[in-house]
């Protein structure tokens, strides 16, 4: 154990790990499952399934603990792991990512300063509006703004092309908005 003041590293919890001790998963998983879950459950916005998915991956993770000594982040990995699980988790429940190809894109209208009330609406509301959208715009919103994950790598990761996810980004912060102005304390 280490001295209280001391934080354990987690190549030294991978270490215990890999010796056996218990410590090692109970810290790392204390340590990551939270934030990891914020991720999965954004995706699949169902309680039971993102805690299904989330126990998927860290007994993955568990149960091969030497790839953890390669890696540079372990919650950077741990997160990419699961969020490629919710992926195919959505892909299983036949919620599919449509490409929409080279379609001629209309551009975006310019910002007004009358959307700046939406400024001052609550995290509530805007989390409810994200959630109302459907499930390929709500996913390309949550892994662009939450996971910080590029239009480029939100395409290779859902097999569409860039310009698709620009789309259905940009249509997704449209209908987000929309639903904002609607708000009735605003009236």
């Amino acid at each position: 154990m280490q001295p209280k003041g001391n934080k354990i590293t987690d190549q030294e919890l991978i270490e215990m790990c890999l010796k056996g001790k218990d410590f090692g998963y109970t810290q790392l998983y204390n340590r990551y499952a939270r934030g990891v879950y914020n991720s999965i459950h954004r995706i699949v916005s169902h309680t039971g399934e993102a805690e299904d998915i989330l126990q998927d991956t860290f007994s993955l993770i568990f149960g091969d603990m030497k790839k953890l000594q390669e890696v540079a982040s372990v919650e950077g990995w741990v997160k990419r792991i699961a969020i490629n699980r919710s992926i195919s988790h959505l892909r299983r429940k036949k919620i599919t990512f449509s490409d929409l190809g080279d379609m001629e894109i209309k551009e975006e209208e310019p910002y007004s300063a009358g959307d700046d009330e939406i400024f001052n609406c609550r995290v509530e509301d805007v989390k409810r509006s994200i959630d109302a959208l459907p499930t390929g715009y709500r996913t390309v919103v949550n892994l662009y703004l939450f996971e910080q994950m590029s239009q480029v790598e939100i395409a290779a990761l859902l097999g569409l092309s860039h310009s698709t996810v620009r789309t259905q980004y940009h249509r997704a912060k449209n209908r987000i908005l929309l639903s904002l102005k609607d708000k009735s304390y605003y009236e």
